[in-house]
């Protein structure tokens, strides 16, 4: 679905110049310059820590730079805060959304800037004007539906609507599909066609090479908070960029050799389970992973991947079924019952279940083993031990910057938390590898890495269930691939016969022919 641009080269409606911001001694943008036009997408590529973030957060008022000048529509601006921002038609949506769950899609538009008649809100002008919006750009929505009761790709387009309905004319997307299904993706990609149609222009955060060569115009790559280049993206291929992004050439080719699946480690039998609202979210699942095979599950999130994965794990117990490792009964064990009898995992929330943020990084590293030879002598954590231990896995993991052994985890970018998990999850050595989203929120070249980590624990006849809402990851790592809809398994497919049409089409509860 090739872009068609609706760049209007003449006019700059933005223009970044020389941005410089520092927090203490740490620079996280170097001298950056960026210049976006009228009813352009200008994509903004970095790996984790790169400072992409940083910049959006300076152009959208969230921060004020320490120097350089942001100039809108030819005129030097200051921004004292988001407010500001949008005030001047610049808008963000963010990652991780900032919706009121309980409220509906309206409230949630108009929150803050609700319109009135007398002293009551009026509501119908409200909602009029929201559905005006929502069929102009073609976004479908139900302006009185609870946030709590839509999907994810729904809950951004009320995100972009919220910005919209402000008056913006510049929308900062920040990783925008990093949750969405194929389908939701590509109806992302027709909003983004629409609004820049109508003249508005698109910042796109992102280190999805095949969104960028789909959608934008340009794109800017940033490395170490440096400013690279800007290039036409209709002249470069996702490996030009890969390399600017990144430094070095990336392999993007998963390498595995074909192998016969073992004995079953994982055996899941007539598991059924109920989600916090006391709604049935799985019913009667079965799985069975075996010895020497990555097992990829895929689906929509919501449709009972998470609280599987909690039921292995011992974070939340099952209504009926049964769970066995190597035969041995876990069902409804504890998480260290769980760890005991095989199972590790790289969890879904690095930092509500994979890290204590305010322990350091070698302490993080032993989580588990802190009573054990060589960590504990006469029950004595022996400091010496643990930290070479911290500074071999941070090399041989490339968890930046480096020497930070004894700093706090939550002073690390999200992407090199999520190494310092794996570090210590694949060095467990455990029968069945559970990994949730393993890559999220990382660049291509860490994603590279952590890739060949999965492959190096299937060749060594372990067993690997991978959950992931990133349907190429699923694609190009899994032996065999099995999709979740509705708390059950629906479809089987192998790994090496994958169609991303068809497992787009059973992810969404079509049947298996």
């Amino acid at each position: 679905m090739g872009r068609v641009s609706h760049m209007d080269e003449s006019t700059v409606v933005i223009a970044m110049k020389d941005i410089v911001k520092k927090f203490g001694d740490f620079t996280a943008n170097d001298h950056i310059n960026l210049t976006v036009h009228k009813g352009e997408v200008h994509a903004i590529l970095g790996e984790n820590g790169a400072g992409k973030s940083t910049l959006m957060n300076v152009l959208c008022g969230l921060y004020k730079p320490t120097s350089g000048q942001i100039q809108l529509n030819g005129k030097d601006v200051t921004f004292n805060s988001p407010k500001d921002a949008i005030d001047m038609g610049i808008g963000m949506v963010h990652q991780h959304f900032m919706l009121i769950q309980p409220f509906t899609v309206t409230d949630n538009i108009i929150l803050g800037v609700e319109p009135t008649k007398g002293l009551t809100v009026d509501k119908k002008t409200a909602r009029e004007k929201v559905l005006e919006l929502s069929e102009r750009y073609n976004m479908k929505i139900d302006p009185d539906a609870k946030i709590e009761d839509i999907s994810v790709g729904m809950q951004q387009r009320v995100e972009i609507l919220k910005v919209l309905y402000r008056g913006a004319d510049v929308l900062i997307l920040d990783e925008p599909t990093a949750s969405l299904t194929p389908q939701e993706i590509e109806g992302l990609m027709e909003i983004i066609q629409n609004l820049t149609a109508d003249g508005k222009s698109i910042i796109l955060i992102t280190h999805k090479l095949k969104e960028i060569t789909a959608s934008s115009d340009q794109c800017t790559i940033i490395r170490q908070g440096k400013y690279i280049d800007t290039v036409k993206v209709a002249e470069v291929n996702e490996n030009d960029l890969a390399a600017m992004m990144v430094g070095r050439d990336v392999n993007f080719k998963v390498e595995k050799k074909e192998q016969e699946a073992g004995e079953v480690v994982l055996d899941v039998k007539g598991i059924r389970a109920k989600d916090y609202r006391g709604v049935e979210i799985l019913n009667g699942l079965n799985l069975q992973v075996r010895r020497g095979e990555i097992v990829g599950l895929a689906g929509v999130d919501g449709n009972g991947q998470t609280e599987l994965v909690e039921i292995l794990t011992g974070l939340r117990k099952a209504e009926a079924g049964e769970v066995k490792i190597l035969g041995k009964d876990v069902f409804n064990a504890t998480p260290k019952q769980t760890f005991e009898a095989g199972i590790s995992s790289i969890p879904a929330d690095r930092q509500k279940h994979g890290l204590v943020l305010e322990f350091s990084n070698e302490d993080n590293m032993i989580l588990q083993h802190f009573e054990e030879a060589p960590f504990a002598k006469k029950g004595f954590l022996d400091r010496k031990a643990i930290r070479e231990h911290a500074a071999k896995l941070m090399e041989k993991f490339d968890v930046r910057p480096r020497g930070t052994e004894g700093a706090p985890s939550a002073t690390l970018s999200g992407g090199n938390q999520q190494k310092v998990i794996i570090a210590r999850e694949v060095t467990n050595d455990k029968d069945l590898l559970i990994a949730v989203n393993p890559t999220r929120g990382l660049d291509v070249g860490a994603i590279e890495f952590v890739h060949k980590y999965l492959v190096e624990q299937r060749n060594k006849n372990r067993a690997v269930l991978l959950v992931s809402f990133e349907l190429d990851e699923i694609m190009s790592l899994s032996d065999r691939i099995e999709v979740i809809f509705d708390g059950q398994i629906t479809g089987s497919v192998a790994g090496k016969d994958a169609d991303e049409k068809e497992l787009g089409y059973l992810m969404a509860g079509g049947k298996q022919a």
